[in-house]
């Protein structure tokens, strides 16, 4: 076996592990990492108050002052 056949199959390899190691990494991070929470978020025009509500709400009761907010938008 020529040697520039030898370093190849070493450096795809090493490639090959490396790639591995990755995806692994990455199956183990989406695993333990939390779920997108799908709430709204709400700002209150009057008192300033930030809160969440359901996806589904479009006007929200402050839970401080209790004016109905539209969903903050950034």
């Amino acid at each position: 076996m020529r040697t520039s056949s030898l370093i190849l199959a070493y450096v795809l390899l090493l490639l090959g592990a490396l790639g591995l190691l990755t995806v692994i990494t990455e199956m183990r991070r989406r695993r333990f990492e939390p779920a997108p929470n799908r709430d709204r978020i709400f700002r209150c025009e009057q008192c300033g108050a930030v809160y969440t509500d359901d996806p589904d709400v479009d006007l929200s009761r402050c839970a401080h002052c209790g004016k109905f907010n539209p969903p903050y938008e950034f």
